[in-house]
């Protein structure tokens, strides 16, 4: 092999997808040595920008020819964000705000699912599998479940039970109940009984007496002792037996201003936009901040084995919860940036965390070192991700997804 610190291959092959266009990419194997965490070498040249698209016609029956070898792949999605992954054995499953993409890894096809073919909207929050089948969260049409056999779409709505028709999040619990994270509250389905509307339960702020800081639920996730985990726009819940709590800034949840601002990545001020989150500021104090930070908006979340909590807030930072308090990490402390809009545990239960600038990982009670595009990422703004059995890892970001495959 070459030394490793050299580029080593750079083909290039691309495939039309419907409306928009996205590619495959092959770029070096720089990338990869992250996941081994090797002695730091330089950039990829270029990485960072888009490769030209090959001349003459390169789409053959939605097939493409991706080389094997490559240790490193974008998957270009055009002006749309990768919001979800699912890896399904060989196949992958990315959720778009342009629809849904079946990509087989065995023989390289390709199949979009849209409005066209059966869903209600074409912005994918959630993927993955609930009861056997492929089940996508979306953006105001609810969640839909495919039956791959006829290829047609099953869709639960308001009139079926559901909270709201914005779905962000779905999980089934070890005891077979199905939670879904909705924008007016959270759903449970008593024992995954879909077609049973009398095991549809909603909560909300106002049912649960405030137990549910805020009806915009964003994220689940399963304790190691069967409790439930939300991520909402107004703190961190909990769910035990019926009881619940909550935990927001005030309470230890996200770090201070003081310790981000000098850090904060986008200065547009969602207070400026809505009266929610222009009340939410003012509850909180920050009618004086006019960037994109409030701790409470949790848009991230994950459980880890031993059952410590991990949040990702928006713009303060990422919060971890030992069962008694809450501690904050953010850029001071090596995480690359204070926006983590994604947190996912692969196969070997390592921690990934997704920012605003670049994806990294937990290791030893410290943050590895970043992965960006200056290593050969896609972009820096990490939206989802998710990994095979065998190390390798699919990130979703803006505009595309990047593969990476271990070293050999």
């Amino acid at each position: 092999m070459q030394d490793k610190n050299r580029v080593f291959r750079h083909g290039i092959v691309s495939f039309a997808l419907a409306l928009g266009v996205a590619a495959f990419v092959q770029a070096g194997e720089a990338g990869a040595q992250l996941l081994a965490q090797a002695t730091p070498h330089p950039p990829v040249p270029g990485a960072s920008q888009h490769p030209p698209i090959p001349q003459g016609p390169v789409e053959r029956e939605g097939k493409v020819t991706v080389d094997p070898n490559a240790k490193f792949t974008h998957f270009r999605v055009g002006n749309k964000n990768v919001k979800s992954m699912y890896l399904d054995g060989k196949v992958l499953w990315v959720g778009t705000s342009g629809g849904l993409v079946r990509y087989d890894t065995r023989d390289d096809s390709f199949k979009l699912f849209d409005a066209r073919n059966g869903l209600l909207s074409n912005g994918m929050f959630y993927v993955g599998r609930v009861k056997g089948q492929i089940t996508v969260g979306t953006y105001g049409g609810g969640m839909s479940m495919l039956d791959e056999k006829t290829g047609k779409w099953k869709t639960y709505n308001i009139p079926q039970g559901l909270g709201d028709a914005f779905v962000y999040d779905v999980i089934t619990a070890a005891n077979g109940d199905i939670w879904i994270a909705t924008w007016s509250g959270v759903n449970r389905v008593r024992g995954g009984a879909l077609d049973d509307r009398s095991k549809w339960d909603l909560y909300t702020v106002e049912n649960t007496k405030g137990g549910i800081p805020n009806d915009w639920i964003y994220g689940l996730a399963e304790g190691r002792n069967g409790e439930i985990w939300l991520a909402t726009e107004g703190g961190m819940a909990r769910w035990v037996n019926g009881r619940w709590e909550n935990w927001n800034h005030a309470k230890g949840l996200g770090a201070v201003y003081d310790r981000v601002k000098a850090d904060i990545a986008f200065k547009n001020d969602p207070g400026k936009q809505s009266t929610h989150h222009a009340k939410q500021k003012q509850e909180m104090g920050l009618t004086d901040v006019n960037v994109a930070y409030n701790p409470n908006y949790v848009v991230s979340l994950e459980v880890d084995r031993d059952g410590t909590v991990w949040a990702g807030t928006w713009g303060g930072g990422l919060s971890r919860f030992d069962g008694k308090k809450w501690i904050s990490y953010t850029t001071t402390e090596g995480l690359p940036g204070n926006h983590v809009f994604m947190l996912q545990k692969d196969e070997k239960g390592v921690l990934w965390i997704g920012t605003n600038n670049g994806l990294t990982r937990w290791v030893d009670g410290k943050f590895a070192k970043p992965l960006t595009t200056a290593e050969g990422l896609f972009a820096n703004n990490i939206f989802a991700l998710t990994s095979g059995k065998e190390g390798d890892l699919w990130v979703g970001s803006f505009g595309g997804v990047a593969h990476i495959r271990p070293g050999k």
